[in-house]
């Protein structure tokens, strides 16, 4: 792995653009995922070990930390912070640091992704501290595949129950995403377009990526997001809408005006890496500048030794600009893609 003390701050370009955090590949950061606990009530297949073992608490950075490395990150650019887990409802008081989070300045939204099991009780708490929007996971609508892929019990009324708490509360944006695996759940490829078209949501369809804590991935079971738009469009007239710098996935509309969208996270066979613009921070502390890449910076040693904000922030620069060009460049390259980390690590 790279050394931090080796690489030249980014700041050499100066002028107003100097104040971005930049990569060596030109690509500046204006998101911010936060994993705020590793812990989750749920054990989905493609993310959870079969015996998880959890960071000690003592490892997990506090809220205050939390708050302080977005509040420096939001000087360099940062403006969108989304909070995730393993199940960042587990965490007790996570509307506290929502409060936190969009009371800094610089900083326009703060949303969550989550598995909506305790989404019924949280949506109003989450709102009234200032939470933006809310990104549910939801990987089937059978309540027999659903308790398969989560390994719970009478849990998939529960999260639908959420889903309804926080569109009354307005959570806005409200997403659905939904993890497609060939011979588990791409048999619901339509069931899911219905419930955006008349739920009026935006469901994500995400390819299968290599972050299962069973190690169970391969790329046989990656349904491809190009198979999944034309399952789709076999029963709606979809338009492809134009896609902004830094979207994660390609979305879609109904032709004939349902408010629902549709989107398809296309990270193995067709990546984004070229204009990536988010940084990741887990729950002990590394900083992730790439998703796919094995790299991580420990940022809470200095969080807890006394160093300034300043030299906070140049190790956040230099950090990110270690940044690995992606995936795509891994596949150009014809790299072998193999485990990477277990995805309740990071929360994606």
């Amino acid at each position: 792995m790279p050394g931090i003390s080796d690489v030249q701050d980014s700041n050499r370009l100066g002028g107003a653009a100097s104040n971005l955090l930049l990569d060596s590949f030109g690509r500046y950061a204006a998101k911010l995922r936060v994993s705020v606990t590793d812990r989750c009530n749920f054990r989905c297949h493609f993310c959870m070990p079969d015996k998880p073992v959890w960071l000690d608490e003592r490892s997990v950075l506090s809220f205050e930390e939390i708050a302080r490395v977005t509040a420096i990150l939001a000087t360099m650019g940062i403006r969108r912070v989304r909070l995730s887990g393993g199940e960042p409802l587990v965490r007790p008081g996570v509307e506290g640091l929502v409060r936190m989070l969009t009371a800094l300045e610089g900083i326009e939204a703060v949303s969550m992704t989550t598995n909506g099991a305790l989404l019924k009780e949280k949506a109003k708490a989450l709102k009234e501290n200032g939470l933006s929007g809310i990104t549910v996971s939801l990987h089937s609508l059978r309540p027999e595949m659903y308790a398969q892929i989560t390994g719970t019990k009478n849990m998939l009324d529960r999260v639908l129950d959420g889903i309804r708490e926080a569109k009354a509360a307005g959570l806005f944006p409200l997403k659905i995403n939904c993890v497609v695996t060939r011979g588990c759940n791409d048999s619901e490829i339509l069931d899911f377009a219905m419930l955006a078209y008349e739920g009026d949501v935006t469901v994500r369809f995400i390819e299968y990526m290599p972050f299962d804590g069973t190690k169970f991935w391969e790329r046989g079971l990656v349904v491809s997001g190009r198979e999944i738009v034309e399952k789709v469009a076999s029963r709606y007239d979809l338009v492809h809408l134009e896609r902004q710098y830094g979207d994660t996935s390609r979305k879609y509309r109904f032709k004939d005006g349902s408010k629902g969208e549709i989107g398809v996270i296309t990270s193995m066979t067709e990546p984004f890496c070229g204009d990536c613009d988010r940084i990741r921070l887990k729950a002990d502390g590394k900083v992730v500048p790439c998703l796919f890449s094995t790299d991580e910076y420990d940022l809470r040693s200095l969080l807890r030794n006394g160093t300034a904000d300043d030299e906070i922030a140049s190790f956040l620069r230099k950090a990110f600009w270690l940044k690995s060009e992606g995936v795509e460049s891994m596949m150009k390259r014809k790299v072998e893609l193999k485990h990477v980390r277990p995805m309740h690590t990071i929360g994606g």
